[in-house]
């Protein structure tokens, strides 16, 4: 599987952003797709996960109401709808695919997924 993530770029703060990321590979729809990010000088953090089918999802507990994480498994995309940015947001976002397809306790762990698209710089301006 082969991810690429679009859709960053600079926005107010209370703005909103969509990411999207799309795979390439018959496989797609048995994955587990999720978003993590990375602030400079921090370790990449878990941001949501969508399991296989789309009809289960998790988020972290800072984007809970803010973002939403949803597929389109026709499409071979996985999109991030964030809301409500804050500065502290600013991050390169990356979409990660996991064979194990459901919504399990490791999942908010970077090792546990196989595959990763390229990032995406998301900066929120205050």
């Amino acid at each position: 599987v082969q991810l690429q993530a679009s859709g960053g770029g600079l926005v107010q703060a209370g703005g909103s952003l969509r990411l999207s990321c799309a795979a390439s590979g018959r496989t797609f729809s048995s994955y587990a797709l999720g978003w993590f990010r990375q602030a400079p000088g921090k370790e990449r953090e878990f941001v949501a996960r969508i399991n296989w089918s789309g009809n289960s999802t998790y988020y972290a507990n800072s984007m809970k109401g803010r973002f939403t994480i949803s597929r389109d498994n026709a499409k071979n995309t996985v999109y991030l709808q964030m809301n409500s940015l804050r500065p502290e947001d600013t991050a390169v976002y990356f979409c990660a695919a996991d064979s194990s397809g459901g919504i399990r306790p490791s999942m908010v762990i970077p090792h546990e997924y196989e595959y990763w698209g390229q990032g995406t710089l998301v900066t929120v301006s205050s």
